[in-house]
């Protein structure tokens, strides 16, 4: 099992405060013993992060950030990072996300009220092969039917979910293919199969599933979080 000792290997926090990010940099050193801890404070500069580097042995993500909607932002993270644990640190508590966030692959969930020895906890607990949830976490509890989509999402590759983003703001094959430099005949493929993995029938059902990664009703405004 990899270890933070392991040489290359490091852990990055996404989040946009950044007094909460000296503290969350400061438990990793204390309580994880990790040398190497990058910041970033958003979704793209996180993908740029990540693609300019080996990947991480884990990521302290907040699900508030300035680009980036609910639970989409973890599944394009998780299609980046790999088999690097991915834990959502974060001021929502309320089951379904918590629920919607281990569908979307994410192997722990920690409040941002937690103290250090929390974190311990779960770094601890994700180390050994179990999911970490906060006290009080009730398993199931919210949309099953969303938490299923989730999972789905979770399937697409990397170029697949491009094409779904492509889709869902309206772009038509021949645009798609443009845009990515690919062979319309390539796009079809990929739209057939986006929609067998998401268990849809037509490009409107698959813009649905894309939408449920978002939780924006759940989660907390900029005015609420700060």
């Amino acid at each position: 099992m990899l270890t933070p000792e392991t040489p290359g290997k490091w852990a990055l926090i996404v989040d946009d405060h950044p007094l909460f990010c000296d503290a969350l940099e400061l438990t990793l050193r204390s309580v994880a013993a990790y040398t190497d801890v990058r910041r970033t404070h958003s979704l793209a500069s996180a993908l740029e992060e990540l693609g300019q580097a080996a990947p991480p042995d884990l990521v302290l993500l907040d699900l508030n950030l300035p680009d980036v909607s609910g639970l989409d932002g973890l599944l394009r993270l998780r299609r980046q990072v790999g088999d690097a644990h991915v834990i959502i640190v974060t001021s929502v508590t309320d089951n379904a996300v918590i629920n919607g966030a281990i569908a979307a692959g994410a192997s722990g969930f920690v409040p941002k009220h937690s103290s250090r020895g929390t974190f311990k906890e779960a770094i601890d607990a994700i180390r050994s092969g179990q999911v970490f949830t906060p006290s009080g976490f009730v398993a199931g509890e919210g949309a099953a039917e969303d938490n299923v989509n989730l999972r789905r999402l979770t399937s697409l590759t990397n170029q697949q979910a491009r094409i779904l983003e492509l889709i869902c703001v309206g772009k038509l094959n021949k645009q798609i293919a443009y845009e990515l430099s690919i062979a319309e005949t390539t796009v079809k493929a990929h739209v057939t199969a986006i929609m067998r993995k998401l268990g849809v029938q037509n490009r409107t059902q698959a813009v649905l599933v894309a939408h449920e990664a978002q939780f924006t009703s759940q989660l907390p405004s900029d005015e609420e979080r700060r």
